[in-house]
């Protein structure tokens, strides 16, 4: 049975429509999509080949033999405002010894029992005249102080005193007159050597009276005025007392010692009194204190003994560092050690060693008749002692500054030209002052070398590449 042709709605054959339609596209070379509407797409192996898009060339072999410019991005150029601007200083490498030392914190002390000397009224008087004021300066036996004596044991003293000298006085004059008598045999011998043991014995008083004078407070030149002019004493001066016998420094230290260390002077310090005030034997008057020479008291740690004794036995040169929070700050070096503790504080797990420290003047002006002198190193200063435990021979040994580290890496700069080129090197050892930097080829003695400023060229060098410095950033490999 056949199948009836298709039909629209309208009973008309659908082959009626399509013939024209094929014609039509046929004629306006719109066949092929229609074709393709009508039967479908075709199949790949029937249809003709795509045609590649334009693009790139086509990729050919790479030998990634880039021409990097690694030496220009290790390298720094600086015009003469920025090298004045950064203080730079530069200077040839020299292989040397270097002295591995190690740092002990101390402390500026005073010299106990020897620093300070206290002043105190020697009699009862009263004081009448002051003559120093505090802060001043004053050698040994200016006048400090005048004292109206009322001390009536010391009245007596020189009462007896100038009896005694009278009586003395009179016997010197009666074996005078009686040796000529006796020469020619007008009176006995013997009443010349009664009155000569008279003299024996009123010397000998008036020697154990002048002694007791002394421990009154009185100078000797005091007790000669009263055997001279035959008067009491009413007033009694104090003078400023003589120091302790110095510590004698080490000739290196001697030589850093200012002049006005050789001669003692002596800071008037908590002055307690004033005119009018009645004192008593024993009173403090003022306390005068020696700053010419200190102590700078160590404070080892117990894993440091040994180096330390070592240090002190061999009698090794010790610099030390006052510490101000400044580069300039203040060394002294050819310090000895003068004695180590001989126990351990209990608290702080430290022992205790100390330095004779000599002096520095800073100031020596005499202002209103009073002289005033300040010094370079104080009690209480904070210090750090380098102690030289062991020496290395033939190291490159470049300043602190010199050198500037990247993550693992540190780098110094050697001067080119007007440019400074970086190079990594290889630390051995460093401290707050030095760096020991390997002979390894990456540095020679005579390379001339940026001394400070390595962090800020290693910073510009940074900052030029927009952050961490990379010879391969900006390439694709």
């Amino acid at each position: 049975m056949s199948t009836p042709p298709a039909t629209t709605a309208g009973s008309f054959p659908v082959q009626w429509i399509a013939i024209p339609l094929l014609a039509v596209a046929a004629v306006t070379g719109w066949w092929p999509t229609l074709r393709d509407r009508l039967t479908g797409p075709r199949s790949p192996a029937s249809a003709p080949p795509a045609q590649a898009p334009p693009g790139p060339p086509a990729e050919h072999d790479h030998d990634h033999d880039h021409d990097h410019d690694h030496h220009a991005a290790d390298s720094l150029e600086l015009s003469e405002q920025a090298r004045r601007n950064l203080g730079l200083q530069t200077g040839a490498i020299e292989a040397s010894t270097f002295v591995r030392t190690i740092s002990v914190p101390g402390l500026v002390a005073e010299r106990p029992g020897q620093t300070r000397v206290r002043v105190v009224a020697p009699l009862t008087g009263i004081v009448t005249r002051v003559h120093v004021i505090e802060g001043e300066a004053v050698p040994p036996g200016q006048p400090l102080f005048e004292l109206r004596l009322t001390h009536e044991d010391l009245l007596n003293s020189q009462v007896e005193f100038l009896r005694l000298t009278e009586e003395l006085d009179v016997v010197n004059r009666e074996i005078d007159r009686l040796k000529p008598i006796v020469d020619k045999g007008a009176i006995p011998q013997k009443t010349l050597l009664d009155r000569q043991y008279d003299q024996q014995k009123l010397r000998g008083a008036q020697r154990a009276q002048r002694q007791s004078l002394r421990l009154h407070g009185l100078a000797e030149i005091q007790i000669d005025e009263v055997e001279q002019s035959r008067t009491l004493l009413s007033t009694l001066t104090v003078v400023a007392p003589i120091p302790p016998e110095p510590q004698l420094p080490s000739a290196a230290s001697a030589e850093s010692a200012s002049p006005a260390a050789a001669t003692p002077l002596l800071q008037v310090e908590d002055l307690e009194t004033e005119v009018g005030r009645l004192v008593s034997a024993g009173d403090a008057l003022l306390s005068l204190a020696d700053y010419s020479r200190l102590y700078i008291e160590g404070n080892a740690f117990e894993q440091d003994l040994e180096l330390i004794a070592q240090s002190l036995a061999r009698h090794a040169p010790i610099t030390a560092t006052i510490e101000n929070h400044t580069a300039a700050a203040p060394r002294v070096e050819g310090l000895s050690i003068l004695y180590l503790a001989d126990q351990i504080n209990p608290t702080e797990r430290t022992l205790h060693f100390y330095l004779p420290l000599p002096n520095q003047s800073i100031r020596d002006e005499q202002v209103g008749g009073h002289r005033f002198v300040n010094w370079r190193f104080k009690p209480g200063q904070r210090t750090q002692l380098q102690i030289p435990v062991e020496e290395w021979t033939d190291r490159l040994v470049l300043p602190a500054t010199a050198v500037a580290q990247e993550g693992p890496d540190w780098f110094v700069f050697v001067e080119n030209g007007d440019h400074f080129d970086r190079r990594p090197v290889h630390v051995e050892y460093r401290d707050r002052s030095q760096v020991v930097v390997a002979q390894d080829g990456s540095l020679f003695p005579g390379d001339v070398v940026a001394l400070t400023g390595a962090a800020q060229l290693q910073m510009a060098l940074r900052n030029r590449s927009g952050g961490a410095i990379d010879p391969h950033a900006g390439h694709s490999h």
